[in-house]
């Protein structure tokens, strides 16, 4: 049985410890489930992005956990 993690780095792509422990998924939608309840704490912790791993193979990533400055920047100018 495939098990799904979640890799948790800088922005340089070093490797941090979350700021929230995660399981061990089985199946790729609980982990974006989780990611999707936890996202900013894991940011608040120091996590910058993520990538996600079926087993070893890594499926996406990086996937920033900070909002997009440019649409933030447009928002406040609007």
């Amino acid at each position: 049985m495939a098990m799904w993690t979640w890799r948790f780095e800088k922005s340089d792509g070093s490797e941090v410890e979350p700021a929230v422990q995660p399981e061990e998924f089985t199946t790729q939608g609980d982990a974006e489930s989780w990611i999707g309840e936890h996202w900013k704490d894991l940011r608040a912790g120091g996590a910058d992005q993520v990538r996600l791993f079926e087993d070893t193979t890594e499926i996406y990533g990086p996937m920033r956990l900070h909002a997009d400055d440019t649409a933030e920047t447009a928002e406040a100018e609007a």
